[in-house]
């Protein structure tokens, strides 16, 4: 019997060739969507679920008291994991911190081989890897890390540093040409699905030989990139051990920092928590993921609607079959049974041919959201039962009712070819369902309108600092390296194009910070608020053209000598003149060399992305911490002054890597996520326009097919063809803004409330919407206008035939 269900509905198929491949089209590109949102979902929510202890393990992170709130901070200073370790025995503990370093691999009698600047290096301990289950190819995890001057490698990085990871072992290394480590270990490749992307792994107990020994006793200073993880036992909960920490930091933490704290967050929530940083740098909040398993919903309930309304179109054609079948003895479960198998067939093509698609863009979307989900998805069980679920849910939801108005004709009625009964509710279900169709559309087409929007005015706002034409370059921080810097700036000014140069800590705008609370004017207590301190020489505000408000520049000194404050500083202090801050005294760190007048006030600039205020700002001269040279260009030359200034940093610093980058590629860079969702949202936003547009085609060719017999009479009578067109065009319009009018303050709730995140964001203005409804009326206009006008130009000759 089910052979025979089957056998009949592909030929049905097969008859109406194109009623099918259009049904298999929207499908698949409907289901392709949502498989591709589900892998993305699918890998996301992976992270780091493969350590056995995943639900016992939590990162301890700070959270700072300010007369504004909590400020959160992913890191917490150095000596942390130890302090844990000696006043809570019972956890097991390790830190783990990341440093971009240079890794030099050198032959037996020193000369430099191979150069690399690595951004994945980390200092950790032993435990680290009692805690993580991470895969070793070489070595024991207890004792690899124990000495000073160890270090352990991925299989890719030994392979790249010594051509075969098995030849790596015992081998020496170069940490930023000073230390000297002797690999014992080779790690596995990371996952894909980790947030810690180790590449070279060094014992923490290196640390005392570096330019962070003077760090590890120092319970102030806190690294963004210096985690700690500890391992919760049974005994303890996490509530309780949340609240043990306020005595801890107490203990430890000087008075003046009571306003310090921290707690410990799962590991299972560090992927999703937008509060916190990751190593990888890619979080992936809940409400993301949220948001597009809706919209993958939507696109595949558009789908859905979609062959809903081409089946209903094609009842009336099929009205004779279904009054034959009924004639010769055919009851209504047999014909819901054989308009199923229908859908079935179709739905098994479109779930094949979205999976080719999903195939095909994977690699594209692999690139755009820069993460690593394989190709062989198939192999997924997960998947499987994903594609089995939906092959189940759209025949069910496509078929089920297309099935019960064409087995419910009356056989009488369908003999004589007059399908009318039931004609207004089935038209006004249809409405209902292209309506629904578009309101998903609108709200889609409207929330990237705004996406796009609001990134062209990140792009377009002045961040209060010349960024065009400028280059960053690093330098090695070393003290020898320092003593070139005076040298260097001159023979950077006699390169061509080279316009001005700077030295500085880092850019006004960059990810690379550093803060500090101070004392003002002779006071005795600390301020309630950080400062972000930006270390430069005096060249620093000509090269970036930063405005003065009040005073003047710093004079040229190696050290803190004078400072410059930004308008917000002021603000912070309680001083609404920028004059009466000049002359003002500001003490760094209880530091008799760090004390200093201020004596220049600058506009407010845009320290990071416009998605946070402008933070208080203090400038001041510190040759020591100097690590980035900025490069004004010539904008004709760009392409030979690089060149120049590479050939320069080579001759200058033969043993370092050059990396340089230029500051707008940066300050672009800090909305990459956002750039990503504008074009998932473009895509997705045209997925659903053009599913909808086929489901309007659909609504047309039935309107097309039930009115033939009344567009014959107006024609008969006189009526034009823009009038006949103008029928069919109204139905459609007042469907589009009746869905624009549920999709509107949908679109407006969800899109106000996605800019709350950011400080700099756009006002959500009647442009948009506007923008949207005429789209979606003018792509619906032509998707429709062929029916509409082979319609009109039908001879009404053959439409009143049979009467």
């Amino acid at each position: 019997m089910i052979k025979n269900y089957l056998k009949t509905a592909w030929r049905n198929l097969l008859r109406n060739k194109s009623y099918t491949a259009i049904n298999i089209v929207g499908l698949a590109i409907g289901i392709a969507a949502c498989l591709l949102i589900f892998l993305v979902i699918h890998f996301e929510t992976s992270f780091d679920n493969f350590h056995k202890k995943k639900d016992s393990i939590y990162r301890i992170v700070s959270a700072f008291k300010t007369p504004e709130g909590i400020n959160y901070e992913t890191g917490v200073p150095l000596p942390t994991a130890q302090g844990l370790r000696i006043d809570y025995p019972q956890l097991t503990v390790a830190s783990i911190f990341k440093n971009e370093s240079q890794i030099t691999v050198t032959g037996s009698n020193g000369q430099i081989l191979k150069k690399f600047k690595e951004s994945n290096v980390y200092f950790t301990e032993p435990q680290f890897f009692n805690i993580f289950d991470f895969e070793w190819l070489s070595g024991d995890r207890k004792t690899v890390l124990t000495e000073p001057n160890t270090a352990v490698l991925t299989q890719d990085a030994a392979e790249k540093y010594f051509g075969n990871w098995k030849d790596a072992i015992g081998k020496t290394i170069k940490y930023e040409n000073k230390n000297i480590l002797k690999v014992t270990g080779i790690l596995k490749n990371m996952p894909v699905n980790t947030d810690f992307n180790l590449s070279v792994v060094i014992s923490a107990a290196t640390l005392k030989n570096t330019d962070f020994n003077g760090n590890l006793k120092d319970w102030v200073s806190t690294f963004s990139y210096s985690y700690c993880f500890i391992v919760l036992p049974p005994s303890l909960t996490i509530d309780q051990f949340n609240k043990d920490l306020v005595p801890f930091v107490k203990k430890h933490k000087p008075a003046e920092y009571a306003k310090d704290g921290m707690m410990a967050i799962p590991l299972r929530e560090m992927h999703y928590d937008n509060r916190f940083g990751v190593f990888s740098g890619h979080t992936f909040s809940k409400e993301l993921i949220g948001a597009l398993s809706l919209i993958g919903l939507f696109l595949l309930i558009i789908a859905c609607v979609n062959f809903i309304n081409l089946a209903t179109a094609q009842a009336v054609n099929r009205s004779k079959e279904v009054g034959i079948r009924k004639a010769l003895g055919g009851n209504r479960k047999q014909l819901i049974f054989q308009f199923i198998s229908e859908t079935l067939i179709i739905t098994l093509f479109a779930v094949m041919l979205a999976i080719g698609l999903a195939q095909t863009a994977l690699p594209f979307l692999n690139q755009l959201l820069v993460i690593k989900i394989s190709t062989a998805f198939l192999t997924d069980p997960l998947v499987i039962f994903f594609l089995i679920a939906v092959i189940l849910g759209v025949t069910f939801l496509s078929g089920f009712y297309p099935a019960m108005v064409l087995s419910g004709f009356n056989p009488i009625t369908a003999l004589k070819n007059k399908i009318v009964a039931g004609r207004s509710s089935g038209i006004s279900l249809r409405r209902g369902l292209v309506v629904l169709q578009f309101c998903i559309a609108q709200v889609l087409v409207i929330g990237t309108l705004v996406v796009i929007n609001q990134m062209n005015y990140f792009k377009n706002f002045p961040l209060g600092f010349d960024k065009d034409a400028i280059v960053n370059v690093t330098i090695p921080t070393d003290s020898m390296s320092h003593l070139k810097i005076d040298a260097l700036r001159n023979q950077l000014l006699q390169q061509p194009g080279v316009k001005k140069v700077s030295f500085s800590f880092a850019s006004p705008s960059d990810n690379s910070g550093w803060s500090s609370d101070f004392k003002f004017n002779n006071s005795q207590k600390r301020t309630d608020f950080a400062a972000n301190l930006k270390w430069a020489d005096a060249d620093y505000f000509a090269l970036y053209q930063l405005k003065f408000v009040a005073g003047r520049p710093y004079i040229r000194s190696d050290t803190v000598h004078e400072y410059v404050v930004n308008e917000t500083m002021l603000r912070k202090l309680g001083i609404q003149n920028p004059k009466d801050a000049i002359g003002k005294y500001i003490n760094l760190w209880d530091e008799k060399k760090k004390t200093a007048q201020i004596v220049g006030v600058i506009k407010d600039f845009n320290v990071v992305s416009l998605k946070r205020p402008v933070p208080p700002v203090l400038v001041a001269s510190w040759k020591d911490v100097y690590q980035t040279i900025n490069i004004k260009l010539q904008p004709a030359n760009i392409k030979l002054s690089l060149a120049s200034i590479e050939k320069l940093w080579n001759s200058t610093f033969p043993d370092y890597v050059y990396e340089y980058q230029f500051l707008d590629d940066k300050v672009a860079g800090f909305y990459d996520r956002e750039d990503q969702l504008s074009t998932l949202y473009k895509i997705f936003a045209g997925i659903a326009i053009f599913i909808s547009c086929l489901g309007l085609y659909g609504l047309v060719s039935f309107m097309a097919v039930q009115r033939t017999k009344e567009v014959g009479i107006r024609k008969t009578l006189g009526a034009s063809v823009s009038h006949i067109v103008y029928l069919f065009s109204k139905e459609f319009t007042l469907l589009i803004v009746i869905a624009f009018g549920i999709s509107a303050p949908i679109g407006w709730f969800f899109m106000n409330k996605w800019l709350q995140a950011f400080t700099y964001k756009i006002t959500l203005g009647p442009g948009i919407f506007i923008l949207a409804i005429a789209a979606s009326i003018i792509i619906a206009w032509l998707t429709v206008g062929y029916k509409a006008i082979r319609a009109a130009l039908a001879n009404p000759v053959n439409s009143l035939r049979s009467e």
